[in-house]
């Protein structure tokens, strides 16, 4: 006997989950509790953000333009993110070899203490996040997540 076909709701309806929606709750949730677990080191999740970038492109450095790029960003939130980060001195600006107007970014050895410090936990919460999944399913779940992310930047680009 055939499986009865079950009708999709419209992409509009009420009932149905929508991706704005659930991104949204899903962000705030994570960025809360990451926000409460990282504040008594003195870290907000955008300076994390931002130590992580600069670190995983420590070889070349990025400049203020690169890492706005990188994180998604404005340039404005990015201006005044890295003006308190240098301030705190956690980075550091060098003048860009070939573009006078630019600076690389890199990070500092206290920027580098205090990334390693948050991103304990960071690793923490990320693993309470997907406890329970299989190693197969979170993989397969960030890798559509990362695809979700990838077609939002590109149809903003459109």
């Amino acid at each position: 006997m055939p499986k009865p076909t079950t009708k999709a709701l419209p992409i509009d309806a009420p009932a149905r989950r929508r991706i704005p929606i659930l991104l949204r709750r899903a962000w705030y949730g994570l960025n809360q509790a990451f926000r409460r677990r990282i504040a008594p080191i003195g870290v907000t999740p955008d300076q994390f953000t931002v130590l992580r970038t600069l670190l995983e492109h420590e070889k070349t450095g990025l400049t203020q333009s690169e890492l706005t790029r990188e994180m998604g960003s404005d340039a404005n939130t990015i201006g005044s993110l890295v003006l308190r980060i240098e301030r705190a001195g956690w980075i550091n600006r060098a003048r860009h070899e070939r573009d006078r107007r630019a600076y690389h970014l890199k990070i500092s050895a206290v920027g580098r203490a205090k990334y390693k410090e948050a991103r304990k936990i960071a690793i923490t919460l990320q693993e309470e996040l997907l406890a329970g999944w299989s190693e197969k399913k979170r993989e397969e779940f960030l890798t559509n997540l990362a695809q979700v992310a990838d077609r939002c930047r590109s149809v903003a680009k459109r």
